[in-house]
């Protein structure tokens, strides 16, 4: 089968940081449902994990852990899935990836693709979906019912934030403040129903004051964590919770000590990662998302289309997401 892969951690511009290759196909057993890739789409933790981790010296390391695809065979396991059906998912970190014809995926982290979707729609989605949900209803708990509280979005324009902040307008009914810093983010957080936007290029706590804005009972904060803290601690609430998906290499928590502010880190891979008793929930959430997106409650984040699925375009969206200019998702279809 054809894939996307890598021996060595390079730069994105060097033609071998990712490369097209030919590699057999896996078989379905246990849990497992063997699927056909149909699209898939690209997040920070594909070049994270390329700069980062090379594979043993002659092996090939695939990436990719978000796709729409359909079932090709099951394991004898199997009870939520069968071949034809088509599903999406955001897979497991210590498996072979996306970037491939073929690939095998835990049936219960996978969920129902969308039937109003296209492929590619569909692929922008499952990572983040899940990542802005379990940090929102899992690890914040969200007050869903109290119009008076607000939450702050750090980095909204992005792929969970361009998720994110749908489920908050969608399923709660909290006033959203998203941070943005060009014309076209701006613009795309207010076509997503942002309350209000403000330059996360400037000092966090000046913007509020400049747009008369209440401290926010949540702060979410997508990246550059570690640059915001401090003003962070300014413009969230006493007793207010703080949550971030990002990797800053150290945050000091202490400064939130005097606003007995709560702190949760959100990893969408956790589940997988240790088989947790609950890791069917992520099978749940992305049924539930999939029926909010047929019945058109939140849509799809995809950004940019790049084409077909193969090196030369991947190295093209590693870089664009390098360079954290990128809005929303960027997609990619087909071998």
């Amino acid at each position: 089968m054809k894939a996307v892969a890598y021996q060595q951690s390079l730069p994105i511009e060097n033609e071998k940081a990712l490369q097209d290759i030919e590699i057999e196909a896996p078989k379905a057993k246990g849990h497992d449902i063997l699927v056909e890739v149909k699209a898939i789409s690209v997040n920070p933790v594909d070049y994270k994990i390329r700069q980062r981790s090379a594979p043993e010296d002659g092996e090939w390391k695939v990436l990719g852990w978000d796709a729409a695809a359909t079932v090709k065979e099951v394991g004898e396991k199997v009870s939520l899935f069968k071949p034809r059906d088509n599903v999406f998912y955001a897979g497991d970190l210590m498996r072979p990836g996306s970037n491939a014809e073929y690939q095998l995926v835990d049936e219960r982290i996978v969920g129902k693709k969308p039937e109003s979707l296209s492929f590619s729609e569909a692929a922008a989605l499952p990572l983040t979906t899940l990542t802005a949900w379990e940090l929102l209803f899992d690890r914040m708990q969200v007050d869903k019912e109290n119009s008076n509280k607000s939450i702050l979005v750090i980095g909204a324009a992005g792929g969970v934030g361009s998720i994110l902040v749908q489920l908050v307008k969608q399923l709660t009914k909290l006033k959203i403040i998203g941070t943005a810093s060009r014309e076209e983010t701006t613009s795309w957080l207010q076509d997503l129903g942002v309350d209000s936007v403000i330059n996360h290029r400037n000092k966090l706590s000046e913007e509020f004051s400049r747009q008369n804005l209440a401290e926010a009972e949540y702060v979410i904060s997508l990246n550059a964590t570690g640059q915001h803290i401090d003003e962070i601690v300014k413009v969230i609430k006493p007793q207010g919770k703080f949550g971030f998906i990002d990797d800053p290499e150290q945050l000091n928590v202490m400064p939130f000590k005097r606003k007995a502010v709560s702190t949760h880190i959100e990893l969408m891979f956790t589940r997988s990662l240790f088989q947790t008793d609950d890791m069917i929930e992520q099978h749940h959430i992305l049924n539930k998302a999939s029926k909010l997106l047929d019945e058109g409650v939140i849509k799809t984040t995809v950004g940019q289309h790049f084409g077909k699925i193969n090196a030369e375009n991947l190295r093209k969206a590693h870089s664009l997401l390098e360079s954290h200019k990128a809005k929303g998702k960027i997609v990619l279809e087909g071998f």
